[in-house]
C-alpha cells in the first residue's frame, strides 16, 4: 500500500507490505525505492512488514524549497516517520549513502533501531563523491539532460530504467542536481567511536563487484566497525537489482536472527 506520511516540515511517499516484524528499507543515490523492488516479495514472504520510503527530494517526494535534502535530515525525517506509523523499533536496511541516514538514526536514537543492516554503503567520510562531482556541476538549464547521460553511465537493465524513471524530465533533473550537491561526507566522517559504543546487531552485504566503494577499503573497516559479517553477493553497487535473491537471502539469514516474524 502507498502512503503518503506528512511530516513536521515535508511529507514522505512510501510503501507499506506486509505484517510482521518491520523493517525499514533506505536507497541512497542515485536511487529511489525502487531499487528493492525485487527483494521485498521475498522478505514479505518471509513473515516481514516492509516500510519503503522515498527519502525527501528523491524519487516520487517532494522536498520543499526552504528544506535542505541532507542525509542527517533525512535521518530526522525518518525518525518522524517511524512515529507517524507508530513503528518502535525497526530493523534498518540500508544502501549507498542511506547508509548515512541510518548511522545518523542510529547514533542519535540508538533505543529505535533494532538492527542494521547495511549494502554498499558508506564509511566514516568515504562516499565516493567523486562520483557524483558531475552530477554537482551540472548546469541546471540542462537538467533534462541529466537523466539520458546518467542511465548510459550506469547501466541500461530494466531494473535501473524503473529506478531512475522518476528522475526524467526538468524537474526529475533538478531534484537530482539539488540531491547531489546536499550530500556532506562530514556528517558521517566522526561517528566511529559512537557506533562502536552501540554495539546493535548488524550485518554488511556488498556487491563483489562493486567499483564505486571498493570492498578492501570500505566493506571491510566498516564491517569491523560495526562488529558485523562481511557478506558478499554477485553483483556491482546496485547488488539488490543486480542479485535479489541473494541479497534477500542473506537479509532474512539475519532478520530471523534478529526477530522472528511471530513479533509485531
Amino acid at each position: 500500500m502507498t502512503k503518503t506520511v506528512q511530516l513536521s516540515d515535508a511529507s514522505m511517499i512510501l510503501e507499506d507490505v506486509g505484517e510482521g516484524p518491520a523493517v525499514l528499507l533506505l536507497h541512497g543515490f542515485p536511487s529511489t525505492r525502487r531499487l528493492w523492488s525485487q527483494v521485498v516479495p521475498l522478505l514479505n514472504g518471509a513473515g516481514f512488514r516492509t516500510l519503503l520510503p522515498d527519502l525527501i527530494g528523491y524519487g516520487d517526494t517532494d522536498a520543499p524549497s526552504s528544506v535542505r535534502v541532507d542525509m542527517a535530515s533525512q535521518a530526522r525525517w525518518l525518525l518522524g516517520l517511524l512515529d507517524a506509523l507508530q513503528v518502535e523499533r525497526p530493523v534498518v536496511v540500508a544502501h549507498d549513502v542511506g547508509s548515512a541516514a541510518a548511522q545518523l538514526l542510529l547514533v542519535n536514537h540508538p533505543h529505535r533501531v533494532r538492527g542494521l543492516a547495511i549494502l554498499d554503503g558508506v564509511y566514516a567520510g568515504n562516499w565516493a563523491m567523486e562520483a557524483v562531482a558531475s552530477i554537482q556541476g551540472w548546469d541546471v538549464n540542462e537538467a533534462h539532460r541529466l537523466l539520458p547521460v546518467l542511465a548510459r553511465r550506469l547501466g541500461k537493465s530494466d531494473g535501473l530504467r524503473e529506478m531512475l524513471a522518476a528522475y526524467s524530465g526538468t524537474d526529475g533533473g533538478l531534484r537530482l542536481i539539488r540531491a547531489a550537491r546536499a550530500l556532506d561526507p562530514r556528517q558521517t566522517e566522526h561517528l566511529g567511536e559512537v557506533i562502536q559504543a552501540i554495539q546493535v546487531p548488524a550485518l554488511v552485504i556488498w556487491g563483489d563487484q562493486d567499483t564505486i566503494f571498493p570492498i578492501d577499503t570500505v566493506a571491510r573497516p566498516l564491517a569491523a566497525l560495526l562488529r558485523a559479517a562481511l557478506r558478499l553477493v554477485p553483483g556491482g553497487h546496485f547488488s539488490p537489482l543486480d542479485c535479489p535473491n541473494e541479497v534477500a537471502a542473506v537479509l532474512i539469514e539475519f532478520l530471523r536472527s534478529v526477530c522472528t516474524p511471530s513479533e509485531g
